[in-house]
């Protein structure tokens, strides 16, 4: 499986616009990244955190709904969050060079 992670993380890194590259395990801690390390715990931290309210938010208004990605964008950066039971993958990119490639 070390292998699989380390090949997506491999694609998703060569993309162009993206920046990096963050994968946390269930307790919000940093498996992987392509980020260096004050970085990497910035956005665990941060978006760990904001996964947490955000799937608090999406229960409380239908208790039959849970969240599967969430996007954030900013004018410097695209932040995209996939949650899942045991991990977290977060990929940031820049807006600007990711719609070139269309």
């Amino acid at each position: 499986m070390s292998n699989e992670v380390d090949d997506t993380l491999k694609r998703l890194s060569n993309r162009k616009g993206v920046k990096g590259v963050v994968i946390l395990n269930g307790e919000g801690q940093a498996i992987r990244s392509t980020l260096d390390a004050e970085l990497t715990a910035q956005y665990g931290r941060l978006m760990s955190s904001l996964v947490l309210q955000t799937c608090t938010t999406v229960a409380t208004l239908d208790d039959q709904n849970e969240l599967t990605f969430l996007r954030v964008r900013t004018k410097k950066h695209e932040i995209m969050i996939a949650p899942d039971r045991d991990y977290l993958l977060i990929v940031v990119q820049n807006p600007v060079e990711s719609l070139q490639v269309l």
